[in-house]
Parts: C-alpha cells; structure tokens; sequence
C-alpha cells in the first residue's frame, strides 16, 4: 500500500512541477524584462538602443505613442524618468519568435521634474532576432479603480 500512495504523490508532485517549469524562452524573455526594467530605471542609450526593436511602439496609459527614439531620448534626458519599478502578477506566452508578457506595474516617477506613481496592467511584445529578444511594442493602461 505504502509503495501505491508513494507512486502517487511523486506522479502528482512531478506533473505539477512540470507545469510551473519555465521553458528556455521564457526565461530569457523574463530576463529581458528584468533588464528593461533595470535599464528604465537608469537609463543608457546604447543600452536601450540594444533592448528594443527598431520598429518599437511604445504605448503609455496617457494616450501617447512613442518609437524607438522618443522612448530612448525621453528616458535619457530625463524628461520621462522612473524612480521605481515593481513587477508583478506577471505571465509570459511564447509562440515562436514572438513573446506575449503581462504584468502589473508600479512604480514612482518623475515627469518633467514632478513626482508621481504608476499603476499600470502592461502588455510588452518582444521579437526574437537573431536569437536576442527585442521589445517590439508595449500598451499600458491604468488599473482600474
């Protein structure tokens, strides 16, 4: 009996884990997210150059879309800046070269030199090329009250 009960909970214990099993995609695709946050919270050109797609479209919760460009040059100079940054709540869906990523962000800000905070439900889309995944587009909205 005892041999049978121990059969099970490893067969049970070993399905579950296999679940929550991250494959090699999406834990490189978590770890681009992680460096995107570090990087928006001290911000590099050729860093973010290096991160993001030269066809990103950068959405904000405000309305305002930005490409590459004005998403690097606003972090950069400062006029966008996060002081903060916290992930949560995050799932991550890859299918092929493109990754789906959902989070909960928030986070303290200064905005042309006024503070604030950010609590925002984001979706980024990142692009594998040539094996480095790019962030190719975010939407942010804010959570709702």
């Amino acid at each position: 009996m005892f041999k049978i009960v121990s059969t099970i909970l490893f067969c049970i214990l070993l399905g579950n884990a296999s679940l929550l099993a991250q494959t090699a995609d999406e834990k490189a695709v978590a770890q681009a997210v992680e460096n995107l946050r570090k990087a928006m919270l001290n911000p590099e050109i050729a860093t973010l150059e290096g991160m993001v797609a030269a066809q990103l479209t950068y959405g904000h919760s405000s309305g305002l879309i930005e490409d590459k460009a004005s998403f690097v040059n606003a972090l950069v100079s400062g006029k966008s800046l996060f002081t903060s940054i916290n992930l949560s709540d995050q799932t991550i869906s890859v299918s092929g070269n493109v990754a789906l990523v959902r989070h909960h962000l928030m986070g303290e800000t200064l905005n042309n030199q006024v503070a604030g905070k950010a609590d925002l439900l984001v979706l980024l889309v990142w692009q594998k090329l040539n094996g480095k995944w790019k962030l190719l587009a975010r939407q942010a909205v804010k959570t709702p009250a």
